[in-house]
């Protein structure tokens, strides 16, 4: 390519970045991504709240029961205790995603602050001229040049990552996220309604022998059932491991290890342009 066409490319390049950055289209996008992520951690994380509280519950539940003299002991809690522990542990990740979701919020606001906006553009502008400028590339020209390259880098990195961390996301982990979160409202739901049955009714003093016969009756009848009930717990607790598990894989890839990739490509680049000699653009 002949020089002066690369110069015209470069030139218009330039002048593309300066009204993109002024305008504030990539930041809008990014910060729209970035709130949509930290809506879903919050909600998220209010899930496994909620789910927490009815373990605690269902684990301080543990129910006797005599039909016919003989004891009967339904105690869910045990089959609960590694999940809770589980639900603990994800409680801290969605704390740790939300966080990095809110960092990522106050850089966006930081990188699209009007005066760093203008620095850029200031940067851009005497690039552009020292690029028409006759006569060889400088040291000082060149420094130029990659202080502008790093700045534009800086300035449009971090909402880039917030949208390519959401296009990713909508992309390969949204159905994921859609579909265990739906589980774990569905299992906290069930597992309050398996608690609430679970705890007998306080017997009267003053009953009558038709109430005495009708709470021995609900007994045997609860008694039977304590397989189908230990059962609907176990169950329960499978669906929520597995559930919480992709939740967790679903946060630390979009909030955690994605922006790290892309925090590690920023780095790269930039050292690479560190590195450039801009041998191409001399006259």
């Amino acid at each position: 390519m002949p020089r002066k066409a690369l110069k015209a490319g470069l030139t218009l390049l330039a002048l593309a970045l300066a009204v993109l950055a002024a305008l504030g289209t990539v930041d809008t996008a990014g910060r729209d991504y970035t709130e949509a992520g930290f809506k879903r951690a919050l909600i998220t994380f209010g899930i496994a709240r909620g789910l927490n509280g009815v373990i605690s519950v269902a684990q301080g539940t543990e129910v006797a029961f005599e039909p016919a003299g003989i004891g009967v002991v339904f105690a869910p809690g045990q089959i609960l205790d590694p999940v809770n522990d589980l639900i603990e542990q994800f409680s801290w990740v969605m704390l740790a995603s939300a966080t990095s979701l809110g960092i990522q919020r106050v850089l966006l606001d930081a990188t699209a602050w009007p005066a760093f906006t203008l620095l850029v553009g200031v940067l851009l502008v005497a690039a552009t001229g020292a690029l028409w400028w006759p006569g060889a590339a400088s040291p000082a020209r060149r420094r130029l040049y990659r202080v502008a390259l790093v700045m534009v880098i800086l300035r449009f990195a971090v909402p880039l990552i917030a949208i390519a961390s959401e296009v990713l996301y909508a992309q390969f982990l949204e159905p994921q996220y859609d579909a265990s979160n739906r589980h774990l409202e569905q299992t906290t739901a069930t597992l309050g309604e398996l608690s609430a049955e679970t705890r007998p009714p306080l017997a009267a003093d003053d009953s009558s022998l038709l109430d005495s016969m009708r709470r021995g009756y609900a007994s045997a009848a609860a008694a039977m059932n304590v397989d189908k009930r230990l059962e609907t717990f176990k169950r329960s607790a499978a669906e929520i491991s597995e559930h919480t598990v992709n939740l967790i894989v679903v946060f630390v890839l979009q909030t955690i290890l994605l922006p790290l990739l892309f925090l590690w490509l920023v780095v790269q680049l930039m050292r690479y342009v560190v590195r450039l000699r801009f041998g191409g653009v001399r006259e």
